[in-house]
């Protein structure tokens, strides 16, 4: 089966696609980050403005930061991921308390996995495994010692797997509730140090 998965660079014409995926990563934080851009893109949905800023050709959240899996010539999956280090634009402001979590917990150095996610109809083809094997390998090659993510504590699914792929807890800040959040409980940071 992992024969037919190829993992390659995102492109900007598949920003949509990417936003998508990213939506669904997210737990419902992305949900909220689009919703505070609403008043530069009057008339687009949440995710049409997702789209519009993975289209960007600069900055931390453009298509340049993504990997996409494709099988059989369908695209099944994504992984978004930057080098957090001390120069890295700060996630959020420490004063939204949905985004709290987001400035607070960060691990240096590490490459970032902000966001992965797979089709519901494509899961269990180990095609997260297989983007996560492209992340190692790209952290490997651009020095970072580990690679980190944030998880809600209550998305069981994602937390089972990022704990097969090797990831460990190392610091946690509670979320705040909000209505576009489909989690509540506290925020990990988890980190998987490179072999």
């Amino acid at each position: 089966m992992t024969d037919r998965i190829v993992v390659r660079p995102g492109k900007k014409s598949e920003a949509l696609t990417i936003a998508k995926l990213f939506q669904i990563s997210s737990g419902g934080v992305t949900d909220y980050i689009w919703h505070t851009y609403e008043g530069e893109y009057s008339g687009l949905s949440g995710v049409e403005i997702g789209a519009e800023c993975y289209k960007r050709e600069e900055g931390l959240f453009s298509y340049q930061h993504c990997l996409v899996a494709h099988m059989d010539g369908e695209i099944t999956g994504m992984a978004h991921s930057y080098v957090m280090n001390a120069s890295t634009e700060p996630l959020a402001d420490d004063s939204d308390l949905v985004l709290r979590p987001y400035a607070q917990l960060k691990e240096d150095t590490s490459l970032y996995i902000s966001g992965l996610a797979v089709f519901k109809d494509f899961r269990n083809q180990n095609i997260g495994t297989q983007l996560m094997a492209v992340l190692s390998r790209r952290a490997c090659l651009m020095g970072c010692p580990s690679m980190s993510l944030l998880v809600f504590e209550q998305n069981e699914a994602a937390l089972r797997f990022y704990v097969r792929q090797g990831f460990e807890e190392v610091a946690r800040c509670p979320s705040n509730p909000h209505p576009l959040l489909r989690y509540s409980g506290d925020v990990l940071l988890m980190r998987r140090i490179q072999a």
